[in-house]
């Protein structure tokens, strides 16, 4: 297993994200198929486990512990997280962090992560002085390193980690997003800044273990030993400033795949680099419709979220049904979509990129209202 350190702590490249471990056709973890996982992933050198108390309808937590357990408490890494929207009043952030050591077994947590921040969340967690919280338990050891999960743009990134001296964050970075949220300016700044990075999605939540063709080809033509995660993942590790990658296997395939891409890890050389570029550009070459997501467009009289349903429906195009476009799609309130185009006109005139907006509009709707109909809407 290759190692890194944050601070003074080792920790596996690998680490195991304990929110899509496999459940039964109601949901609840499956046990012996989840203890499986966790306990090959130990045993095969992996010493970090991710976890949260909202994760997996609040079953993640202690079922992490239960199973982490069985192993000396100094041989792994515990890593979990302090939710803002669970948070009514400020005496709640004690009630939950208590919860959270009886659910893990353990009277100290390694790694302790504000959770998702972005500037609504942020502001709460100031308000009801977490962030004071949790430098107390800093201070007595009750947690052992401080730091954040984040989902928002760079500005409000660089606002959050130059507030105090953080030992970690953790970041949303895969070769398809290094230019969304914090992206590769939020990664560089923590590396200035000497803040150690833990990468959160490096496969999109799955997207890039299922390519399209196009991309497949690209990757199957330089090394066709390679899955599509492992390239996925091997690339994000070799990035500057990266300790941990996280990885929420749900299968023993994803196990094994995982350990043999960064267990034994070599880091991508300059022509798989290039692959990986050829293989970026191929997807987003599927791309829908050349929308910048300017927002010149809005607002719509008829209240249609434009550059919402393009984000989703050039999603769709990229991925297919391997995305996420599923949830995007039906995130978008009936009221916003457009079946409620009154075809005025005013959004194509005011689009920079003269795009057909009417027309785009019904083509989006035609392919993406299957997804409804899916769900049963």
């Amino acid at each position: 297993m290759e190692y890194r350190y944050i601070g003074n702590t080792k920790v596996s490249l690998l680490g195991y994200g304990a929110m899509r471990l496999p459940t039964d056709a109601n949901g609840i973890i499956d046990r012996e198929k989840s203890a499986a996982l966790l306990e090959k992933a130990y045993k095969s050198g992996v010493n970090y486990f991710d976890t949260a108390h909202p994760y997996m309808n609040f079953q993640s937590e202690p079922f992490v512990g239960e199973v982490m357990s069985r192993f000396p408490r100094d041989s792994y890494c515990l890593a979990t997280k302090m939710s803002a929207w669970l948070l009514e009043k400020p005496e709640d952030t004690d009630r939950i962090f208590k919860k959270q050591l009886e659910n893990l077994r353990t009277d100290y947590i390694d790694f302790y992560l504000l959770h998702a921040l972005d500037s609504e969340k942020w502001k709460k967690l100031l308000d009801f002085g977490v962030v004071e919280y949790f430098e107390e338990k800093l201070k007595s050891g009750v947690i052992r390193k401080l730091g954040f999960s984040f989902h928002d743009e760079f500005d409000v990134f660089r606002e959050i980690v130059t507030y105090r001296k953080w030992d970690f964050c953790q970041l949303q970075l895969n070769y398809m997003d290094m230019e969304t949220q914090a992206g590769e300016k939020g990664l560089r700044l923590a590396d200035e800044l000497g803040i150690p990075v833990v990468v959160m999605e490096p496969v999109k939540g799955g997207t890039l273990a299922a390519l399209p063709e196009e991309a497949k080809r690209i990757f199957r033509d330089t090394d066709s030993g390679r899955s599509d995660a492992s390239w996925a993942l091997r690339w994000i590790a070799s990035q500057k400033n990266i300790s941990v990658v996280l990885s929420g296997m749900s299968n023993m395939e994803q196990v094994n795949d995982n350990l043999q891409s960064l267990g034994e890890f070599v880091p991508t050389n300059d022509r798989e680099n290039a692959a990986v570029c050829a293989a970026r550009d191929a997807i987003r070459a599927r791309t829908k419709v050349p929308c910048t997501g300017c927002g010149y467009c809005q607002p719509c009289p008829a209240g249609v979220k434009i550059p919402a349903v393009f984000r989703v429906w050039n999603n769709y195009g990229m991925y297919g049904d391997s995305g996420d476009s599923a949830w995007r799609w039906r995130g978008i309130k009936p009221e916003e979509r457009p079946d409620n185009c009154m075809e005025c006109g005013s959004c194509e005139s005011a689009c920079p990129q003269k795009i057909d907006i009417r027309d785009m509009l019904k083509a989006a709707e035609a392919e993406l209202k299957k997804y409804d109909e899916v769900s049963g809407k």
